[in-house]
């Protein structure tokens, strides 16, 4: 191949900019043409493309969110509608595509693929929940960001001896609220694999309390139920809590050195695919090496959460 597209989808994730520099100075280093397409699939579908040079991506590896921009598109589940993606980029001379995102964006790439246009999947997503790989771009950086959340507002509730509830992103997959709740010393963390038990909860919060324990931090994936939910089912054993939603702050910021090379390690590999005009194919990262393998595999399995992680969680936080 000799000239790619390039483009982000779905939920942004700081990393995403360090993806696009990598596929873009990799490619041109190898004598490729590379095009930025701009506004996810929507985009694609409408050709808002532009080349992209080596200054189009200068200074932009610190840079959360996504140069290209991002936007979902329901339209491109049609049928129609990837056909006339792929008549655009073929109109540019574009002969495959790289795609930053998460599960959504993955449906596409493999509907691309399945009709005959390579593309190549790579994991931008801070919920980490794309099977196959053992971390998704971005999700240390939000990791790190709730992390620091839970530190200042355990300050708070040392403060003024209080039980906090902590609403995190994760609406099918755990993974922020488990590493950051372990990692934050939460006393309580509740994830969408595992099913709650509100009087299971309430009575560590009691045995707590006994020991003299006199505050309490509980990390809650917002895929279980809402800040305010829980807080009214602890209101009504007789608990009371004050709650922090901490939404969209867990999507920006700069990304950590972590998330940059993985990114730029990440973003590489699938440019290297694509030049032995290989697709279908969806980038990850195991045991610290990079691999790439069949993205339909990605829909075949379910995501898992940390039993043994989870496990010590529970153990630690007596």
């Amino acid at each position: 191949m000799k000239k790619i597209g390039v483009l982000t989808s779905g939920g942004d994730s700081p990393g995403m900019n360090a993806a696009v520099r990598a596929v873009v100075r990799k490619a041109i280093y190898h004598d490729m043409e590379v095009y930025g397409v701009y506004q996810g699939y929507q985009g694609l579908m409408e050709g808002e493309f532009k080349p992209l040079k080596l200054g189009d991506v200068g200074d932009i590896i610190q840079r959360g969110g996504t140069m290209l921009h991002s936007a979902r598109c329901v339209e491109f589940k049609e049928h129609e509608s990837q056909l006339q993606a792929i008549e655009r980029m073929r109109a540019q001379g574009i002969e495959g595509l790289v795609v930053i995102g998460g599960d959504g964006s993955y449906r596409g790439a493999l509907s691309l693929s399945e009709k005959g246009f390579p593309a190549i999947g790579v994991p931008g997503t801070i919920d980490n929940d794309i099977r196959g790989t053992d971390y998704t771009i971005g999700f240390d950086t939000a990791l790190n960001t709730v992390i620091e959340s839970i530190d200042k507002i355990r300050d708070t509730a040392t403060s003024h001896d209080r039980t906090f509830i902590i609403e995190v992103m994760g609406r099918d997959a755990g993974d922020i609220a488990l590493w950051a709740g372990l990692a934050g010393g939460a006393e309580t963390i509740l994830v969408p694999e595992v099913t709650t038990n509100i009087d299971t909860m309430i009575e560590r919060l009691q045995r707590g309390k006994e020991r003299g324990k006199r505050h309490s931090i509980i990390v809650v994936a917002e895929g279980v139920m809402s800040g305010q939910e829980l807080q009214k089912l602890l209101l009504e054993k007789g608990i009371d809590t004050r709650v922090s939603v901490l939404g969209h702050i867990q999507r920006g910021g700069s990304p950590t050195a972590r998330d940059r090379v993985l990114a730029s390690m990440m973003g590489a590999h699938a440019v290297e695919l694509l030049m032995k005009d290989i697709g279908g194919r969806a980038v990850g990262i195991r045991n610290q090496a990079v691999v790439d393998y069949e993205l339909r595999e990605v829909f075949e399995t379910e995501h898992h959460l940390d039993e043994d992680m989870f496990k010590l969680s529970k153990e630690l936080s007596i």
